[in-house]
């Protein structure tokens, strides 16, 4: 039997069904899975049963797989496999977390509108993101569709928008929630990278913005010019004819592009209820960018 693809919205988000994960794909059944990421950018699989290996495995079909940032992390304690992003409100022994964590402060971040691993090179593809237990109450997970929000700008808009540079680093993400308690290994491990505001899609030819709460400056701009661009943008992006919020259930598995979506997660009382998520996210070609140059320094004020 073939499997079944619902769409959400005609253009950005579907669910697919009468597909296993836990087993390999035929190649028709990948290639329709592909068809569908290229036309929605969010896709949910419902009613997964998955090992870590299985995740893995769908998810290697779609890039390299990435290492989590909290192998980067000063005196981390991980309770799974580097290639699983924990996004979960545990410590590494599977206790729910104290209100002065560490890594609840960190993770607190994740609620703000962001695109990930857009501070890699390269950067994040593919994220999947898999539900082993959820809140009773809240910790949804909201995704904007900056395709269609880069085709409803303006035409002098988006011609403002070409060949700008933002440089995009987690020590700006977590600096917009006073987060800033960085080790010096830390700092050089999230140093900034650079990125265009703009991107095309290679598989649909769409234009979309590259948005991220990662940017903290835009080349060429004041500091001040920059913050009210980009807060221009996002409240655009995030206007909600271009979001989906996705409510979780046990057994979800949802893929998304962060080449044109931006997420964030809705707050739940995380001192609480347990919420297991792993994620998986692949790498982007390293070509993507073209002959935009990684690296630029580090200001000394993180």
């Amino acid at each position: 039997m073939p499997i079944t693809i619902v769409p959400i919205t005609p253009s950005f988000g579907a669910e697919v069904g009468d597909i296993d994960l836990r087993s390999p794909l035929s190649d028709e059944d990948l290639q329709a899975v592909r068809d569908a990421f290229a036309t929605y950018a969010v896709l949910v699989f419902p009613a997964q049963d998955l090992s870590v290996e299985q995740h893995l495995a769908f998810a290697s079909h779609f890039g390299p797989l990435e290492r989590t940032v909290a192998t980067q992390m000063t005196e981390r304690k991980m309770r799974v496999r580097p290639e699983i992003a924990d996004i979960a409100n545990m410590d590494a022994e599977g206790n729910v977390w104290r209100e002065d964590s560490r890594m609840r402060l960190f993770q607190l971040g994740n609620r703000l509108w962001h695109t990930d691993s857009s501070f890699k090179a390269p950067s994040g593809y593919a994220s999947l993101l898999y539900a082993r237990s959820v809140a009773p109450v809240g910790g949804h997970t909201e995704f904007a569709d900056t395709r269609a929000a880069f085709d409803a700008l303006p035409e002098a808009a988006r011609a403002r928008l070409e060949g700008l540079i933002g440089e995009h680093s987690l020590l700006f993400s977590r600096k917009r929630l006073g987060f800033t308690q960085f080790s010096d290994d830390e700092k050089r491990a999230f140093a900034p990278v650079s990125r265009p505001l703009l991107r095309t899609i290679p598989e649909s030819g769409r234009r979309s913005l590259y948005l991220a709460s990662h940017i903290g400056r835009i080349r060429g701009m004041s500091d001040d010019e920059a913050e009210s661009l980009l807060r221009e943008l996002t409240e655009h992006a995030t206007q909600r004819r271009f979001v989906h919020t996705h409510r979780w259930r046990v057994g979800d598995l949802v893929m998304w592009d962060n080449r044109c979506t931006m997420h964030r997660g809705t707050p739940f009382d995380d001192l609480r209820w347990p919420r297991d998520m792993h994620r998986a996210t692949t790498s982007d070609r390293a070509d993507a960018f073209g002959a935009i140059e990684d690296g630029v320094p580090a200001a000394a004020d993180y």
